[in-house]
């Protein structure tokens, strides 16, 4: 699956999202609107890691969309 398509469906993937990285609020999500680089920063800013492993986390969590 790729970015485009999951931002395409942004209301569907919302609830798989909060399942992964329960801070985040559905108004987080909202502003996110499906940006990839704009939900990296939340997840940075939300756990306090850094953008590398937020990216890794998002990567991971993206790979396990096809399973």
């Amino acid at each position: 699956m790729n970015w485009n398509q999951i931002e395409g469906n942004w209301k569907q993937f919302k609830g798989k999202i909060k399942e992964q990285w329960g801070n985040l609020t559905d108004d987080h999500l909202d502003t996110i609107a499906g940006k990839r680089d704009q939900l990296v920063g939340r997840i940075q800013e939300s756990y306090g890691i850094s953008k590398e492993e937020a990216e890794k986390q998002v990567g991971e969590w993206e790979r396990n969309l096809k399973d």
